[in-house]
C-alpha cells in the first residue's frame, strides 16, 4: 500500500508543485495499492487560483490540460485506490477523489465537499467532465455540477459523491483498501478496465474547442474579479 499524503500550501492548492509531486508519487507507485488522502483540516482545496491568475497564455493551456491527464491517471489507474477525505474536498480536490474507486469522508459536520466551479464561471475539460458523468449519479449530476453547492458528509453520501463516512476515517479507508487489494489483481485491473473502457475517450476537436473558450474565461477581467472576491470572504 502507498499513501500519497497531500501536505502542499493553500490546504492543498492544485498548482504546480501539488502537480508534479503528485504525478512523482504515481511513477513510483506502479500499480500497488494507493491511498490518496491530505492533512490536517483539508483533504484538497481545489486550484490554485492565485497561481493560475500568473499564467501566461502559453502556460494556462499546458497546465489545464496537466489537470486534466492527472484526472485521467489517477481515474485509470490499474491497481485500487481510496480516498480518505479527511477534510474538506473542493472543486479540482473533489475531482481527485472522485477518481479514486472508493471515497469515505471523516463523520465531521462541518466538512465540505463539492464541485463549484459553476459558481466561478470555470468549466470541466471534457475528459474530466465524462469522468464525472461516468461516477457520479446521473439523477443527481444536474443538482452536484450546475446547482455548484458544498455539501456535508451526509449529504455527500445520499447524493453519491461518497461511498462511506466514518469516525475513525483512515482506519476504515485503509481496510477497504486492503480489502480490494486481497482480490486477485489481474481479475481486478481487467475488470476495471472494462468498466472504465471509453470513458476518457474524446476527440482532439473538443480538446481545441475547450482550451479556446476556457482561455478567455481566464483571460477576462470577470473572472479576475471573481478570484479577487472569493479571496477577500476568506
Amino acid at each position: 500500500m502507498l499513501e500519497i499524503r497531500m501536505n502542499h500550501p493553500g490546504r492543498n492548492a492544485i498548482g504546480g508543485d501539488l502537480l508534479h509531486w503528485l504525478n512523482e508519487k504515481l511513477d513510483l507507485a506502479g500499480s500497488q495499492p494507493i491511498l490518496l488522502t491530505g492533512t490536517e483540516d483539508s483533504f484538497c482545496s481545489g486550484l490554485n487560483l492565485k497561481e493560475m491568475l500568473t499564467y501566461s497564455d502559453e502556460d494556462l493551456p499546458t497546465f489545464l490540460l496537466a489537470i486534466d491527464d492527472l484526472a485521467v491517471r489517477l481515474f485509470e489507474y490499474p491497481g485500487p485506490t481510496v480516498a480518505c477525505v479527511n477534510g474538506h474536498a473542493i472543486a479540482g480536490g473533489c475531482v481527485l477523489a472522485l477518481c479514486c474507486d472508493y471515497r469515505i469522508a471523516k463523520q465531521q459536520a462541518d466538512l465540505r465537499i463539492g464541485l463549484p466551479e459553476i459558481k466561478l464561471g470555470a468549466c470541466f475539460p471534457p475528459r474530466m467532465m465524462s469522468i464525472l458523468r461516468h461516477r457520479l449519479n446521473p439523477q443527481h449530476l444536474y443538482e452536484i455540477l450546475i446547482g455548484g453547492n458544498l455539501y456535508d458528509p451526509c449529504q455527500a453520501l445520499s447524493l453519491g459523491m461518497i461511498d462511506q463516512i466514518a469516525d475513525d476515517v483512515v482506519s476504515a479507508s485503509k481496510a477497504h483498501l486492503q480489502q480490494l487489494a486481497s482480490y486477485p489483481q489481474p481479475s481486478f485491473k481487467l475488470s476495471k478496465a472494462a468498466l472504465q473502457f471509453g470513458v476518457t475517450t474524446v476527440s482532439a476537436d473538443q480538446q481545441q474547442a475547450y482550451l479556446q473558450n476556457e482561455m478567455q474565461v481566464w483571460k477576462s477581467g470577470e473572472m479576475k474579479e471573481r478570484v479577487v472576491q472569493l479571496f477577500a470572504k476568506k
